[in-house]
């Protein structure tokens, strides 16, 4: 995660590249806001770090990195250190000991300084009653919310409000608009040109520079809208239910365009290979495509096994027309259904929809393993644990698993057996190549294979 400097003549913390200029012997550096704000300074008033959302980094310990994953997914919103630890197969102690050595703070601070720094976002940015922001921004309760932003902010929910500035209010015309900022840079024409050979017909539509879906809050239908901002946001567009949780819905929503990447790290890595390197310059701001549901995205893929883009896509529009839960008034955005939830596709009939016998058995084992809990889809796990408990599903291979791994956000899932791959592999290499004698290639990418193989798809004709 980006470093903090904070100032202990003053008792401010700054985000990287604010003007103030303190004397260095006065300086405390901090890896996270949570950390300094633990320590007892609060935010510049002038670069105003809350509202920056630092990127999840990859290259601490991997239990740290999904710990945190876990946490910005709202895990201890209600929950505890001791259920945290248990999803992540590691006591609270030792999960403690591990935040506090690498990021400088507890679990439970990291989330409490997470909800904060998002409910001071809407305070400054919309117009949702102050009541509502706290329970979308994941507290339990109104009087936990003000004890939190009085003691990070040293100020009440209100004075907060009456302090923002005029340009940060975001007019709505239509749904709640919120800013997802991210590191520049991002090649948005691109990824969202990937999405859209890809978007499920009913389920998703880009059209006008905008990708729109449908989402399922609670078992209640909505709409989120995703479009550019500026060079270094996203806005997008919320058309939901109710408001609770939203902070996790946000969450969720920045992975489709994966804005938390460590795009930086991925390209120092990359950077001076043969083969990936002039990919990298070529596309600069590419990053790996994400997903809102890790779930559909699997159904998506084994449905696409063996078959064209535009054949799996009237394959999977198919399932969704059949057992996804229509959505009313929402046809003229191209949307009118929910992709259908694992519980529903696990005893789900798909004879008569095109699909063969073994691409049916494989999205029913698929649902029922990810409803059983078999496939956990929270990046609890490592990538190994994750790509072992889906190829030992019924029809589900290495390709799978990894291409679903790899839109999770897993950076360092390659499937290796890819044919885009090994095409734009063969024209790098003059010769034809199996899929172990890809991964023997691939191998000095570690750990970032999952952006190398996104620029193989888009380089392969």
């Amino acid at each position: 995660m980006h470093g903090f400097s904070a100032v202990v003549t003053t008792g401010i913390y700054c985000r990287p590249g604010c003007s103030g200029r303190p004397h260095p012997r006065n300086v405390r550096r901090f890896g996270t806001a949570a950390a300094a704000e633990a320590a007892g300074f609060r935010a510049c008033l002038h670069c105003r770090p809350y509202r920056k959302e630092p990127p999840v980094s990859w290259a601490g310990p991997d239990l740290v990195c999904r710990g945190v994953r876990l946490i910005l997914d709202g895990c201890l919103d209600g929950g505890t250190e001791v259920g945290l630890g248990a999803r992540l197969g590691a006591s609270p102690r030792h999960l403690r000991r591990l935040f506090g050595q690498h990021l400088g703070v507890t679990p439970d601070h990291l989330a409490r300084s997470r909800r904060a720094h998002f409910a001071r976002r809407l305070l400054d940015d919309t117009d949702l009653p102050i009541t509502e922001i706290a329970f979308a921004s994941g507290f339990g309760s109104l009087r936990q919310f003000n004890r939190a932003m009085r003691d990070i902010f040293r100020a009440a929910p209100g004075e907060l409000r009456a302090r923002r500035r005029v340009t940060d209010r975001l007019v709505a015309d239509g749904g709640l608009p919120l800013r997802l900022d991210f590191e520049p840079p991002l090649d948005w024409e691109t990824m969202l040109g990937y999405l859209q050979a890809r978007a499920i017909v009913g389920v998703e539509e880009v059209a006008g520079g905008t990708y729109r879906r449908t989402v399922a809050i609670d078992g209640d239908p909505g709409v989120l809208e995703l479009s550019r901002g500026g060079p270094d946001h996203l806005l997008l567009r919320a058309h939901l239910p109710h408001w609770e949780g939203l902070i996790h819905h946000v969450q969720r929503a920045r992975r489709i365009f994966n804005l938390d990447a460590d795009i930086g790290a991925a390209s120092s890595h990359l950077g001076s290979d043969a083969v990936i390197g002039p990919l990298l310059r070529a596309r600069p701001g590419l990053r790996p495509p994400g997903t809102w549901d890790p779930f559909e995205t699997g159904v998506r893929a084994i449905v696409g096994q063996q078959v064209s883009v535009a054949a799996a896509n009237t394959l999977i529009a198919r399932v969704v027309r059949r057992h996804g839960a229509a959505v009313a008034g929402l046809g003229p955005l191209g949307l009118t259904h929910v992709f259908p939830p694992a519980e529903v596709l696990a005893g789900a009939d798909l004879t008569g929809l095109g699909l063969t016998g073994a691409r049916q058995r494989a999205v029913g084992a698929f649902a029922r393993a990810v409803d059983d809990g078999e496939i956990d889809l929270d990046q609890s796990r490592p990538l190994e644990q994750l790509v072992a408990s889906a190829t030992a599903t019924v029809g589900l291979g290495a390709w799978t698993a990894h291409y679903l791994a790899l839109r999770m956000g897993e950076p360092d899932a390659f499937p290796a057996t890819d044919l885009g791959l090994r095409r734009a592999l063969r024209r790098s290499t003059g010769r034809g190549l199996t899929g172990r004698d890809c991964e023997g290639l691939a191998g000095p990418w570690r750990p970032h294979r999952a952006l190398a193989a996104t620029h193989l798809w888009l380089a392969a004709p």
